[in-house]
């Protein structure tokens, strides 16, 4: 089967490359650095490196504690992160600045993942989340470079899809050293596709491990100021193309009420190269914006929706924020993160679509840190219901805060796991 695979990939490889080209035509940078996605990078400087992968952005800022952790507990280990996608690579910039090197993961051609591996010689592969390469997975044994893949979350409909590939999943799945799985149903159906249980931690997810400390929020105060206090501000977080015009119907409900008539819209949406199209919108719409790329000081009254067009700033946004939409669940995506916003202590609102994120959503419901609706035409009510009534809406960022507080412990476990595989 393994065979098998590798033919498909000769034969897909016009495909990959126009679609590459394609990609390109709506966000340049994918044809910047084509040569690293065939393992075509310089040689790492120093040896020891633990190599991170991290798909994109919602994976880069996952792997934030364990690299920030890692950093500080083996600083003998210098850290190589990939990515797959520019704003990936863009979110590692933002995050890491110069303190790690990173470069795009090759293609899981054989040839190109042998060159890669030869030029960075890891001595520890991490891949975030459910990333399972065959050829990756198989060099790395056959280098005995052991592979932890962690955070992993294996929903009912990706097993189905694996199962598929039954042979070439179990003989992938038992190439990795170490498992670390967010919950035991992950771990049954790693175990359903052939992954060894010995191999398999139920950890948690990382994901609660989020830094929300003191300085972020001294910057949410300050950003809150800048915006204005005494207006009501909810945040549209990562939102898809098809979302907006829910979000800017919503919000033209709310502002016919007297008392949410000076509010704020901090529209987001999840890809860089929306943006602009994004902003056009808005003013399409008759909308008074600012753009965060071009206004980062006082906000002038007068804005009704600033468009958040720069990388790095979400979690400040949920800070100065009074509640927060989470995108990607009014369109069939899977939704996004809520933790980041219910660990700054705000109640989030979210759509039908949260299948990638089914157990944190099912825990915010329980604990009242939130609400889901099952269609559009119910956002304004929810956001409006938060807006409007204070108690409710402290009562429900504090139970979000506890949450994230109470389900910490993933980290220390990871970091338990990578001890022993560097030994």
């Amino acid at each position: 089967m393994h065979a098998a695979y590798n033919w498909f990939l000769r034969l897909l490889f016009p495909y990959v490359l126009l679609r590459l080209l394609w990609r390109g035509l709506r966000n340049p940078d994918y044809w910047r650095r084509i040569p690293e996605r065939f393992g075509l990078i310089d040689p790492l400087p120093t040896p020891r490196v633990i190599w991170i992968h991290a798909v994109s952005v919602g994976e880069v800022r996952a792997a934030e504690p364990l690299v920030r952790e890692l950093t500080a507990r083996y600083p003998d280990y210098p850290l190589l992160i990939t990515t797959m996608t520019p704003t990936g690579s863009a979110q590692v910039r933002e995050l890491f600045n110069s303190k790690l090197s990173h470069c795009y993961a090759p293609y899981d051609y054989p040839s190109a993942v042998r060159r890669f591996l030869g030029r960075t010689q890891p001595v520890m592969a991490i891949v975030m989340e459910t990333e399972l390469w065959p050829n990756i997975f198989h060099q790395c044994r056959a280098r005995s470079i052991p592979v932890f893949v962690t955070n992993v979350r294996m929903s009912e409909s990706s097993m189905r899809k694996y199962q598929r590939f039954a042979s070439l999943a179990r003989a992938t799945l038992q190439q990795v050293s170490r498992f670390a799985v967010q919950s035991q149903a992950d771990a049954n159906r790693l175990f359903t596709l052939g992954a060894d249980p010995d191999s398999v931690t139920v950890t948690g997810s990382i994901k609660f491990e989020l830094n929300a400390g003191a300085s972020l929020r001294e910057s949410a105060e300050v950003l809150r100021i800048a915006w204005g206090q005494d207006r009501p501000v909810w945040l549209a977080a990562s939102t898809h193309e098809g979302e907006e015009e829910t979000v800017l119907a919503a919000l033209t409900q709310l502002k016919q009420q007297k008392r949410f008539a000076n509010m704020l819209l901090v529209l987001v949406p999840r890809h860089p190269e929306r943006f602009a199209a994004v902003a056009r919108l808005c003013r399409k719409n008759g909308f008074r914006i600012a753009q965060r790329s071009e206004n980062r000081g006082v906000l002038d009254t007068v804005v009704e929706i600033l468009v958040g067009d720069t990388m790095g700033d979400l979690q400040l946004f949920y800070g100065a924020a009074d509640v927060a939409f989470i995108g990607g669940s009014l369109v069939p995506t899977g939704g996004h993160n809520l933790l980041e916003a219910s660990a700054l202590g705000k109640p989030v609102v979210f759509g039908p679509h949260m299948f990638n994120f089914q157990e944190i959503s099912q825990m915010t419901l329980e604990r009242g840190a939130g609400v889901q609706i099952q269609a559009p035409s119910e956002l304004a009510a929810a956001v409006s219901d938060f807006l409007g009534n204070a108690n409710r809406r402290d009562s429900a960022g504090e139970a979000g805060r506890k949450m994230v507080e109470e389900n910490r412990g993933a980290l220390a476990a990871n970091m338990r796991i990578i001890e022993k595989l560097l030994k």
